[in-house]
């Protein structure tokens, strides 16, 4: 069984920054192709960013320059880190885990800004 945990949501004002991560349960994490997704109220969940297992990258327009996903195989862990942050942003984040035929979520973390 493949566990997602994330972690790292708070309420930050606008223009501050936050660092989410995300942890995976697997000893060959480095094979997973890992995406942060959010969802705020009454919306759908949509992609943020992405990083593939090659550690190829891709991001959302709207949070482009401003989020950075990056990932460490050692520690089995992808991050986001946010900065500049703005109340659009506000939602809940969710990590995402792919191989194959798997696809795992974790339970999302927090992430709301204002001031």
């Amino acid at each position: 069984q493949v566990q997602v945990v994330e972690s790292g949501g708070d309420l930050v004002q606008p223009g501050g920054s936050l660092r989410l991560s995300c942890t995976v349960s697997k000893a060959l994490f480095a094979v997973f192709n890992m995406g942060w997704y959010r969802q705020a109220p009454e919306k759908q969940r949509e992609l943020v960013a992405s990083i593939t297992a090659r550690s190829r990258t891709n991001y959302s327009d709207s949070v482009k320059g401003r989020f950075t996903i990056s990932r460490d195989n050692a520690k089995n862990t992808v991050y986001l880190q946010m900065n500049n942050l703005k109340p659009e942003d506000t939602a809940v984040y969710y990590c995402n885990a792919v191989f194959g035929v798997g696809d795992y979520w974790g339970r999302g973390t927090q992430v709301t800004v204002s001031s």
